[in-house]
């Protein structure tokens, strides 16, 4: 059901143009990678991606990029916003009733006005957003997935390194000075060839422990050759006597650092070298201004070992966080019908491949692969 917006308010649909995006990017402390107009356009193209921006009295104050994906034929179909909308600006506190206005304007244009099915995962946790949920229920919106959500762990950088590293688990800490003796040498670069030296390595990773859901790292190489100098990715290697050990992708945008991808050879097991590329990344992030380091999702349950080591990471001043989750809305039947029927088809399809790669991976090593 459409809801006018207040009357401060208005909202404007447009596939804006790259620089145009980024300067209004620029203007949110949570802006972040998978809200960049690289991210998304490598993929789908212009036909793919839409820009809300909202405005009151004139003055920019929220903003979302969303995916759409139509069936050909009939229009329906559903538009996808991830971690957005953005609203928190820079050096301005936090005014709720500017997160009601933007959900409203996404829901009355994806929803009411284009018939598709909107799914919006805001970047918001239980613990410090809280006051959110209520206004998304307000506005129609219902969670997703049968309320499943993620974890993370987010590291604010506020205190001093000194600081920062006295707050690190005592075995994390013994492991980074470790590597700090192992006469191991750090690089830092942007250069897209560097997606192909951590490639190799995170393979070897995949075979090893049997992991089933991979990052594409050729996603990001493609979305690194589009975005502009500000927020391109960090790729942090590690060498040891020549050889790649270790090495990371990482984010910074809005006010956040985010941990990609990580990756260890077998010959690097030993030397620890994937704490000194952590401890690296965040050393650059205070060093550039940066308030938070959030290091993208943790599973205790499904893979234990790279949650002893975020864990350990984020030490005593990490916090345990549980996104708010996937929220959906619909005004449209026949948009709802043909996304959960396109949706369970390709669930199964991708269920057939994973169980066909468990086999691959068992016949070949004999263990079995980590969900």
């Amino acid at each position: 059901m459409m809801k006018a917006l207040d009357k401060e308010y208005k909202a404007e649909f447009n596939l804006l143009d790259k620089e145009s995006w980024y300067h209004v990017m620029n203007s949110f402390e949570d802006a972040n990678l998978y809200q960049t107009w690289s991210y998304d356009m490598v993929h789908y193209g212009r036909r793919g991606v839409l820009h809300m921006v909202l405005k009151k009295r004139d003055a920019v104050v929220a903003a979302a990029q969303a995916r759409i994906v139509r069936l050909p034929g009939l229009g329906s179909g559903i538009a996808y916003i991830r971690w957005a909308p953005m609203w928190r600006l820079r050096g301005i506190p936090d005014d709720l009733e500017v997160f009601r206005q933007a959900i409203r304007a996404l829901r009355n244009e994806f929803s009411c006005r284009r018939h598709l099915v909107l799914r919006l995962y805001p970047l918001a946790y239980r613990d410090s957003d809280e006051n959110l949920h209520p206004i998304l229920q307000e506005e129609g919106y219902r969670p997703y997935d049968l309320g499943k959500t993620d974890r993370t762990l987010i590291i604010d950088l506020e205190p001093s390194l000194k600081e920062l590293r006295s707050s690190l688990n005592q075995k994390w800490r013994n492991s980074l000075n470790r590597a700090e003796k192992n006469s191991l040498e750090i690089s830092c670069g942007e250069q897209e060839g560097l997606f192909d030296d951590i490639t190799k390595i995170y393979q070897e990773m995949v075979d090893r422990k049997g992991l089933t859901e991979l990052s594409d790292i050729h996603h990001l190489k493609m979305v690194q050759k589009d975005l502009p100098q500000a927020m391109k990715l960090k790729i942090i290697l590690c060498h040891q006597n020549g050889q790649l050990c270790s090495g990371g992708i990482f984010s910074a945008a809005g006010a956040t650092g985010v941990y990609l991808v990580g990756a260890t050879s077998n010959k690097g097991l030993k030397a620890n070298g994937s704490y000194l590329v952590q401890w690296t990344f965040l050393n650059w992030l205070k060093e550039n201004g940066f308030s938070y380091y959030n290091l993208n999702g943790i599973n205790p349950d499904a893979n234990p070992g790279t949650y002893r080591f975020k864990r350990g990471l984020a030490g005593k001043r990490g916090r345990d966080v549980e996104f708010q989750g996937k929220f959906q809305v619909s005004d449209s039947k026949l948009s709802d019908w043909v996304v959960r029927g396109g949706e369970g088809v390709l669930s199964r399809y991708q269920r057939i491949l994973q169980i066909g790669r468990s086999v691959r991976h068992t016949l070949k090593t004999g263990r079995k692969q980590v969900p």
